[in-house]
């Protein structure tokens, strides 16, 4: 209780579709076609997969969305790109061109939290691997004061989207594959089931 994994798993059990805060992120009026927990998406250069905290199909309107979701009570987004890169291996710089790629920027900042870029590259590549018109990573929190939302703009920002609380913003990444990527504040109610 209070932590995230359980957060989220009762805030995406008590609805009939997406919870209402991922809803109207994504434009609202909705269709879950499939959530997934802790479903894992490969990434090249190492042996560990990206595991989003839920992966989702998305219908709405005319469009199919692959939702990765990353949920948030308290705790970072980990450790920092160059945290990370610190028990350096080919393996490791690998990915993170790979993932730099993906994203279409020039490199991955130090100073930046590596599960950001690593779970919206997720995001992307099950979009490409299922055929969707629209990718989006969105971190679900349950923090009620936006706790480490400043980490979350900053990687916005190197993406060249602003985003806010309860926003979300849209990259076009070449190819004509929509990114978009946003913060949504869960019901605190769901802290205490």
């Amino acid at each position: 209780t209070g932590y995230s994994a359980k957060a989220v798993a009762h805030s995406w059990e008590a609805q009939a579709g997406l919870p209402p805060e991922l809803d109207a992120l994504l434009g609202g009026g909705t269709e879950l076609l499939v959530a997934l927990p802790e479903h894992k998406v490969p990434l090249p250069g190492g042996g560990r997969a990206s595991q989003c905290d839920v992966f989702a199909l998305v219908r709405r309107a005319d469009e199919t969305i692959a939702v990765a979701v990353e949920g948030k009570v308290n705790e970072p987004f980990g450790p920092t790109v160059g945290e990370w890169l610190a028990a350096e291996s080919e393996g490791r710089k690998r990915r993170l061109a790979f993932i730099a790629d993906l994203l279409e920027i020039d490199a991955a900042p130090a100073d930046l939290r590596y599960q950001l870029f690593h779970r919206t590259a997720a995001a992307v590549l099950e979009a490409k691997r299922f055929k969707t018109d629209r990718a989006a990573m969105i971190v679900q929190s349950f923090s009620q004061d936006g706790r480490w939302f400043d980490d979350f703009a900053r990687f916005a920002s190197l993406l060249g989207l602003s985003t806010a609380i309860d926003t979300a913003a849209t990259k076009v990444l070449t190819g004509g594959l929509p990114l978009t990527i946003g913060w949504a504040k869960g019901h605190a109610n769901f802290l205490l089931a």
